[in-house]
């Protein structure tokens, strides 16, 4: 079993910066791979970046592309998303998960265990 805290969300304007946090208990962090999704509201929660054991391979959603970078520090369990020149179209709830299944790492049912989830909104 595995527990994600996210943490880093807020309010920002266009352009702005944020870093999201997600803290994950348990001894066999460094075994999953991880991923950052979003949900806005009305619409499905959709991929935004993975990052593999040992980071070495990381993949991202076409919207972002060169703004987020998704890494991981496997000594403190956490894995983080800068995020950068956000816009208003980044607004949502956004989760961390840990990848347990064999589809593909933009595929929502190859992730077993989600956070809470942490709300960023973009002001234009």
């Amino acid at each position: 079993q595995v527990q994600l805290v996210e943490s880093g969300g807020g309010l920002v304007q266009a352009g702005g910066s944020l870093r999201l946090s997600c803290a994950a208990s348990g001894r066999t962090f460094s075994t999953y791979a991880m991923a950052w999704f979003r949900q806005a509201p009305g619409k499905e929660r959709e991929f935004v970046a993975a990052i593999s054991l040992s980071s070495r391979n990381t993949f991202y959603t076409d919207s972002v592309e060169g703004r987020f970078t998704i890494s991981r520090d496997n000594a403190n369990n956490t894995v983080y998303l800068q995020m950068n020149s956000l816009k208003p179209e980044d607004t949502a709830v956004y989760y961390c998960a840990v990848k347990s299944g064999g589809a593909s790492y933009a595929s929502i049912n190859a992730y077993a265990y989600w956070g809470q989830g942490t709300q960023v909104t973009v002001s234009s």
